[in-house]
C-alpha cells in the first residue's frame, strides 16, 4: 500500500506512514497545509489503494447538513424527487468519505459529521444507516480566513491525527513535479495507482487483531500514561518553558479518547516495524500528530500557539524518563 502511494505521490513518505497507522487504527484523519501541495491528490490515492466506495463533498458557505444525506431535484415528470446524498449513496459499502476544505462548512454541518465520525451511522428516512467500514478524511486550508469556520474542539477530537502536508524539499522531486507530464493531470495520476490493495471489508478485523496481539509491558503502559498526563499537567512534572507559566498554560489536554488513540497507534507502529511489543519510539513517532490538536492553551498564549505546543511536547519527551 505504502509503496503504491509513494510511487504516485512524491516526497510524502512520513505522511503516508502516518496515514497507514491511522487507517490500521481505524482513526479519522485531518490534513492541513498550503494551497497546491497535493492534499486532495494524496487522499484520493489512499482511497484507491483501500478500495471500497469513495465519496467526496466540497465544503462551502452554503452547504447544509441535509446535503450530506440527501438532495432534491425536479424529475422528468415535473414532480420533486429525493435521492440519497453522498453519505447514503453506497450504504454499508462506503469506505472513505472525503470532506474537502472542511473549515468552509457551517457549524451545523460539523455537528452532523461529528455523529457520522463518532458512531459510523446516521438517521435518515426513518431508519438508522450504519457504515461499519467508514473512515473520514478531511482537509482544510489554513491560508484563507474569509468565509471559514474554525472546527469546534469536539469535532477536532474525533480526528485521530492532524497531519501537516508540506511540499517536497528534495530538488529532484520538485523538478519532477514541475516538468514531468505524469504529474500534471491529477485525476489521471490517481487513476494510475494500484486499486484495492488492502481489503477494506477486513480492516476492522485486522485492526482488532493488531491490538490483541501486540503487547505492551507494564513499564511501557506506565510510560505512555505519564506522557499523556505531563501534556495535561506540565507543572506537576517539573516542565518549564521560556516566558510561559506552566501552572496556567493548559486549559485542556489529552483526554481518554486521545490517550486511547496514542496506545492504538503505538501498537500499529510496532506491528508495521515487525515487532510484537511496543517500545518508547512507537509513542514518539505519533505523539505530536495525535496530541497537538488536543491541547488547548490559556488564551493569553494563543499568539504563538504552534511554537509553544511544539516546545511543550519536546519538553515532555525530554523530561519523562524513557524505559
Amino acid at each position: 500500500m505504502e509503496n503504491s502511494i509513494n510511487s504516485t505521490i512524491l516526497g510524502q513518505e512520513q505522511i503516508v506512514r502516518l496515514i497507514t497507522i491511522a487507517t490500521l487504527s481505524r482513526g479519522h484523519i485531518l490534513l492541513e497545509g498550503d494551497v497546491g501541495v497535493g492534499k486532495t491528490t494524496l487522499l484520493k490515492t489512499v482511497a484507491e489503494t483501500l478500495g471500497g466506495n469513495f465519496e467526496r463533498i466540497e465544503g462551502t458557505i452554503d452547504l447544509m447538513p441535509h446535503d450530506l444525506v440527501y438532495y432534491t431535484y425536479i424529475a422528468e415528470n415535473g414532480k420533486p424527487g429525493v435521492s440519497s446524498g453522498p453519505v447514503l449513496k453506497h450504504g454499508d459499502e462506503l469506505s472513505i468519505f472525503f470532506f474537502n476544505e472542511i473549515n468552509r462548512a457551517r457549524p451545523q454541518v460539523h455537528s452532523l459529521l461529528l455523529r457520522i465520525m463518532a458512531e459510523r451511522s446516521v438517521h435518515a428516512f426513518n431508519q438508522t444507516h450504519v457504515f461499519p467500514h467508514l473512515q473520514v478524511f478531511a482537509d482544510r486550508n489554513r491560508i484563507e480566513k474569509d468565509e471559514t469556520f474554525e472546527l469546534p474542539a469536539a469535532a477536532r477530537d474525533r480526528f485521530m491525527m492532524e497531519l501537516h502536508v508540506e511540499q517536497p524539499q528534495a530538488e529532484n522531486q520538485l523538478k519532477d513535479l514541475m516538468f514531468n507530464p505524469r504529474f500534471h493531470d491529477a485525476d489521471k495520476l490517481v487513476d494510475s495507482a494500484d486499486k484495492a490493495i488492502v481489503p477494506f471489508q477486513q480492516l476492522n478485523h485486522i485492526a482488532a487483531s493488531i491490538q490483541d496481539t501486540v503487547q505492551a509491558s507494564p513499564t511501557i503502559k506506565n510510560y505512555g500514561y505519564h506522557l499523556c498526563r505531563a501534556i495535561r499537567e506540565p507543572a506537576n512534572y517539573g516542565i518549564s518553558l521560556s516566558d510561559v507559566d506552566s501552572n496556567t498554560l493548559i486549559k485542556g489536554g489529552m483526554g481518554p479518547r486521545g490517550m486511547s488513540y496514542l496506545a492504538r497507534g503505538a501498537r500499529v507502529n510496532a506491528w508495521l516495524n515487525e515487532r510484537e511489543a511496543v517500545i518508547p519510539e512507537d509513542f514518539h513517532t505519533i505523539i505530536k500528530q495525535i496530541a497537538k490538536h488536543r491541547i488547548f492553551l490559556n488564551p493569553v498564549y494563543d499568539y504563538d500557539r504552534d511554537a509553544i505546543i511544539d516546545s511543550l511536547l519536546d519538553s515532555v519527551l525530554n523530561t519523562i524518563q524513557s524505559p
